[in-house]
């Protein structure tokens, strides 16, 4: 009867439950479980009460010392790192899906038959999950030294994973009678890929890269805080200085970028899809 449960009173009457005892206790336990982790959690974080009873007034301050933003200084130097944020976003983006491609095929087993490639494809694409784009914004920062490169090589060893797991599932959603028709036909593998899977895979492919963009612009904005390039980076020197001014005048620039990207994410989809 699903969670419900109809037992017998002692006077014989009916009585409803809603849960069976074990999904009870499965609730008690959970719910015991999440207590115990959230006093846990607290016990561990070590909150020192006189910094956080004083926040209240030390954010009250930071507006303060923010207002007014300092626009003088967009032209000289937020414009140039918002154009390189920009450009780290987007070449990442395209670095990712060139190189997500070959994987996701080699991810799909309904395209790749073999266990070993298919293994091997999985393992590179949760390796690159696995990482965050600050580490490895960290680890291309230590091989190409600090500046837009290694920004780049982040967002796009970050966005592999993303791209070819979730292509690679589109491409094992693709319905098998086109294609068999097509292999029945005597058509060759490139044709069967082309004429069979690509139309069922194009609209995940574009939906895919523009989002994977679209959140490529949100994490190129603070790898700066790292040396990797961007608008990060007049953030971090803006901060280092306690230029709280200045300092607005990058958090609004990075807002706008963000809000402008998910607008035209949206327009661009609208329209190719």
């Amino acid at each position: 009867m699903g969670p419900e449960e109809l037992s017998i009173a002692p006077g014989g009457g009916v009585t409803w439950q809603r849960f069976t005892p074990a999904q009870r206790l499965g609730r008690f336990s959970l719910y015991l479980f999440m207590v115990a982790a959230l006093v846990w959690s607290l016990r561990t974080i070590e909150v020192i009460p006189e910094f956080l009873y004083d926040s209240p007034e030390q954010m009250a301050d930071l507006v303060v010392r923010m207002w007014t933003v300092d626009w003088a200084h967009y032209p000289d130097t937020v414009h140039e790192a918002l154009l390189d944020t920009l450009h780290i976003a987007t070449l990442g983006t395209l670095l990712a899906i060139a190189m997500a491609v070959p994987l996701a095929l080699l991810a799909a087993n309904n395209l790749t038959p073999s266990v070993t490639l298919n293994l091997l494809a999985k393992v590179v694409l949760v390796s690159s999950r696995s990482v965050n784009s600050l580490v490895w914004a960290l680890l291309f920062v230590a091989i190409f030294g600090p500046g837009a490169l290694a920004g780049t090589m982040a967002i796009a060893f970050r966005s592999v994973g993303f791209v070819g797991k979730l292509l690679a599932e589109a491409i094992e959603e693709a319905q098998r009678g086109p294609i068999e028709a097509l292999v029945a036909a005597g058509a060759p593998w490139r044709s069967v890929l082309l004429k069979g899977y690509w139309p069922q895979a194009e609209p995940a492919f574009w939906s895919i890269a523009l989002f994977r963009w679209d959140i490529s612009m949100r994490e190129s904005a603070v790898l700066g805080l790292v040396g990797a390039g961007g608008i990060g980076m007049v953030l971090d020197t803006s901060m280092n200085l306690f230029r709280w001014d200045q300092v607005a005048l990058v958090l609004l620039v990075i807002f706008a970028l963000v809000l402008l990207a998910e607008l035209a994410v949206t327009a661009i989809r609208k329209r190719i899809i």
